[in-house]
């Protein structure tokens, strides 16, 4: 895979106005970036917007007109980048893609129109129908889950119910809004409703006991029909309709037609974007929330709340670790920090106040110097906890310094993910490498080596970690469109020989003071939860 922007400035251009290039766009919690790359899969071109999830009426939302504004501000940005570079606009893509936040809940009535605000993947209101689900199916069914936010609705009787015609994920929305097909990828289908393996769509048995279970307050209700059509990689998921270009594009220079692949989860171009879809493999996604993603080679022996089950966007199993928690607060601080700085006079950016935090925990001790740091602004299922109380905790013997405590912020990053990480290994679940992706691993050998430390595995970081999804989804799009033309075979075999083959990786192995001051450092962290839980019931 080239480097960004390499290659002949002129052939580039000339790729984009004919309409080689390949466009990635996936909606974050903190972002929405759109990814541009070339035949040879190299990022040439990205846009931004920035949003963030509202507390309304104590739901986590998004609005979704700030959908629709999110989405043509990173489309628009990106355009002006490659106008920059390149000196053209493109009109057209041989394929593009949609990636989002995984879970959630956005239900639609016969004309599509939305029955209640999206509630998101942070939402921890289905308690009761999580827990009846899992039991009933035998199956983990986490809080965020769509199919746990519809049952919660059925059990609340919440008036919206018999209305409801479809329901979907936010890339699901997006998708279906820019080409009018009701689908979604296999990987993000399997954070609605759990999938078979074998057959690659939903399984068949929980359909029926979910059919039944719902009868007794909903007759009739089937959920089969309201759920989005499986696709997996590779799949023509439909084109670009005029609407839906003028959706993206309202200039109307985005020409419809274009190929959609699949839209999928976040969990599910991350594995992409680090090349992790082949058992044995997996990757970690640090941005608001924080996930470990661990291709399975069998299925796990027990159930396990810590522990989701879902798939590759090619429909393999994979156990996900998904903790709603992440670096929010790690960049909370680094705000203050900043403000500090220019209070002093000597105002930096925000990648520089970064930089030094991160090079300082290098120096901070192995075990965090008996500091604590908790980043629950949000409840975390793993740990038991409902609501969130951000802390920093320490002993009156505990030495607090600049090297300790910016250490224990980013060891408070990986926390909860140890714990999870943890029964796969009780499972006798084998990793050979995890992949490591998002903008905490910008900053080379920091990051990446305390989560070695913190797993206890290698950790690969390449050249694409901060890209992330957008770029990851923008290669399921360049997939697609191979697949069209007859010129790819499986995925993972795609993602080796035309993706990473010539992929440059920084690879940490576990340093033994690491690994030995994490555990110390997680085994107060879990005596604690007791603090934690006691802020969140006096605050």
């Amino acid at each position: 895979m080239a480097e960004q922007g390499t290659g002949d400035v002129t052939e580039i251009r000339d790729a984009i106005a004919a309409g080689r290039t390949t466009l990635g766009i996936e909606l974050g919690s903190t972002n929405i970036k759109a990814c541009l790359i070339g035949p040879d899969h190299a990022p040439l071109a990205s846009g931004s917007h920035a949003w963030e999830n509202e507390l309304v009426d104590g739901v986590w939302t998004y609005a979704l007109d700030a959908v629709h504004a999110g989405l043509q501000g990173a489309y628009a940005a990106l355009v002006a980048d490659v106008e920059q570079r390149y000196g053209v606009r493109p009109t057209s893509y041989a394929a593009l893609g949609v990636s989002a936040m995984m879970h959630g809940y956005l239900p639609f009535d016969a004309d599509g129109e939305l029955l209640v605000p999206f509630r998101t993947w942070r939402n921890t209101s289905t308690g009761p129908a999580a827990a009846e689900l899992s039991a009933l199916f035998g199956h983990n069914i986490p809080l965020r889950w769509s199919i746990a936010h519809l049952y919660q609705a059925i059990l609340d009787d919440e008036p919206h119910v018999p209305q409801v015609a479809s329901f979907t994920t936010l890339a699901g929305y997006v998708h279906r809004a820019l080409t009018g097909r009701h689908v979604l990828g296999v990987g993000d289908a399997s954070g609605m409703f759990p999938i078979d393996p074998a057959t690659g769509d939903y399984d068949a048995r929980m359909l029926e006991q979910f059919r039944h279970l719902a009868a007794a307050k909903r007759p009739g209700l089937h959920v089969e029909g309201l759920l989005p059509q499986v696709l997996t990689a590779g799949e023509d998921a439909g084109r670009l309709t005029a609407e839906g270009a003028a959706l993206l594009d309202p200039t109307g220079t985005l020409r419809p037609g274009v190929l959609l692949c699949p839209p999928e989860g976040d969990a599910g171009t991350g594995m992409v974007a680090t090349g992790s879809v082949a058992p044995r493999t997996g990757n970690i996604s640090a941005g608001t929330s924080i996930f470990a993603m661990v291709v399975l080679e069998r299925p796990l022996t027990s159930v396990h709340h810590e522990l989701d089950l879902v798939t590759t966007p090619a429909g393999d199993l994979v156990a996900m670790v998904h903790c709603n928690n992440g670096a929010s607060e790690l960049d909370a601080w680094a705000g203050v920090f900043g403000q500090f700085a220019a209070a002093l006079g000597q105002p930096v950016e925000p990648d520089a106040v970064f930089g030094a935090l991160f090079r300082a925990a290098l120096d901070g001790a192995p075990d965090g110097g008996g500091l604590l740091a908790y980043n629950y602004l949000a409840g975390e299922p793993i740990t038991g906890l409902d609501e969130g109380r951000p802390l920093v905790v320490r002993t009156p013997d505990s030495r607090l310094t600049l090297a300790n405590f910016a250490r224990t912020q980013l060891y408070g990053v990986f926390g909860t993910l140890a714990l999870g990480m943890r029964v796969l290994h009780g499972e006798g679940v084998a990793i050979d490498t995890m992949f490591a992706h998002g903008g905490l691993f910008k900053t080379a050998g920091v990051a990446q080596r305390l989560l070695a430390g913190a797993i206890d595995a290698p950790v690969a970081v390449g050249q694409t970690a901060g890209e992330g999804g957008a770029w990851g989804i923008a290669v399921l799009a360049a997939y697609a469109a191979a697949r069209a033309e007859a010129d790819a075979g499986a995925l993972d075999a795609y993602l080796a020989e035309r993706v990473f083959a010539d992929a440059r990786l920084d690879v940490a192995e576990p340093d033994a003071d690491d690994v030995a001051g994490f555990a110390a450092y997680l085994e107060r962290y879990s005596a604690g939860l007791a603090v934690e839980r006691a802020a969140t019931a006096a605050l």
